[in-house]
């Protein structure tokens, strides 16, 4: 990165944003101001990404965003992790993020590791403290936020037993709907052709190939298939983005919204132009809630990270 737009002083935060799909790093001045420097790594879930691994992408996002030698500046850190707010998977993300400053020589005097949830309700406008947060992408899950960490979490439960209204739950009622077409006992569907194409081919056994034999996460990379078809006047696809967007709402009802408290959102779904945002707002209106997209955690994560650092010795 380029050390001419770093500012003088050097008193820097970096906020992390570990998701299930890949971790974003940001720089920043730790008295406010723009971002000085970001970079990406692989995934981050601190459950289902091996240790070593987990270091190693922690570490690239690190390195891209930070100019050479730049570690010794960074006085706080924060990092979100997807499966990490708690129980092993703290432990392992702590671990890897230990390991990953090292590499880049920093070591800040403020280093808090949060759950992605928390750090994406934190990147609401005003870096809340109290409200609900909705993370739909690949997962989904909601969470009710009390001081900055999570009282309560509603599902995230994983791709075989949860995350109802996600992208993986899109993706696989999507080959669901194509197999019934296919076979006769559903409605056709516009999405054979896209689902068939991504698959390998338009017939049964290459759906189900597709589907059997990689990781069934993968299924997520459909869910974009399933909101072209919708837009194109598809009715079996209209009809699964609504029953997404009803899980959505079923995860966020069972937090016991009150009218007007915060809720964010994130994710590919529910985030900035996301395909069931607009579902998501009509269905909580009912309890007074508006939803506030976010792109992501990191901001909230550097925003927090200044907080940690502050020289008053405040703590979020």
């Amino acid at each position: 990165m380029d050390e001419s737009n770093i500012h003088a002083d050097r008193s820097w935060v970096v906020g992390i944003d570990a998701g299930g799909t890949r971790i974003r790093a940001r720089l920043a001045d730790a008295a406010g101001g723009p971002v000085l420097g970001e970079g990406a790594g692989g995934p981050g879930n601190a459950l289902s990404v091996a240790p070593g691994a987990l270091a190693r992408h922690l570490t690239d996002a690190l390195r891209a965003a930070l100019p050479d030698g730049g570690g010794r500046y960074v006085r706080a850190v924060v990092a979100g992790f997807a499966g990490g707010g708690e129980g092993v998977g703290r432990e392992r993300a702590v671990a890897a993020l230990a390991r990953s400053l090292d590499a880049v020589g920093a070591a800040p005097g403020a280093v808090e590791v949060y759950g992605d949830a928390e750090v994406a309700f934190a990147a609401g406008p005003g870096a809340p403290a109290d409200g609900l947060v909705l993370i739909a992408g690949t997962g989904a899950a909601a969470a009710r936020v009390e001081r900055r960490r999570a009282l309560r979490v509603v599902d995230g439960d994983g791709w075989l037993l949860g995350d109802a209204g996600s992208g993986y739950w899109l993706g696989r009622e999507a080959v669901r709907a194509v197999l019934r077409a296919l076979d006769g006992r559903g409605p056709d569907t516009a999405l054979a052709g896209p689902v068939g194409e991504m698959c390998g081919g338009p017939g049964k056994e290459a759906v189900l190939r597709y589907a059997y034999e990689g990781h069934p996460v993968r299924l997520a990379a459909l869910s974009p298939l399933v909101a072209g078809a919708a837009a194109a006047g598809d009715g079996p696809a209209r009809e699964l983005l609504d029953r997404a967007g009803a899980e959505l709402c079923a995860t966020v009802r069972a937090l016991g919204p009150r009218p007007g408290e915060p809720l964010v959102v994130t994710g590919g779904l529910v985030g900035p132009g996301g395909p069931l945002l607009g579902r998501l707002v009509e269905g909580v209106r009912e309890w007074g809630l508006v939803p506030v997209p976010v792109p992501d955690g990191v901001a909230g994560a550097v925003a927090l990270a200044r907080l940690a650092g502050s020289l008053d010795g405040a703590s979020p």
